[in-house]
């Protein structure tokens, strides 16, 4: 594994497209894809807590409560895994 130096790690992570061109991925699009993949996850606890309890309000008061949670577990995970060049090749 390679050693990361210092000022690497406030840079976002490179990415190449299909046609080898170098891409960076912002924080905002960090954010962005945390809070559609939330909005989905979300979606999801909320129908199963209703399954279960068969209450509509309980439901979303659970995924109210999870919703801000985790999108800002999401966000971190992401920028945590930003810093390390596990996966991620020059070609």
């Amino acid at each position: 594994m390679e050693i990361v130096r210092e000022d690497e790690l406030s840079s976002p992570p490179k990415w190449e497209n299909r046609l080898g061109n170098s891409l960076l991925e912002s924080r905002t699009r960090s954010l962005a894809k945390g809070l559609t993949w939330r909005l989905l996850a979300t979606l999801t606890t909320v129908s199963i807590a209703w399954l279960i309890t068969d209450d509509v309000e309980t439901a979303f008061q659970i995924g109210f409560i999870e919703v801000f949670a985790k999108i800002a577990i999401y966000y971190l995970h992401e920028r945590a895994w930003a810093r390390f060049p596990l996966g991620i090749s020059n070609g």
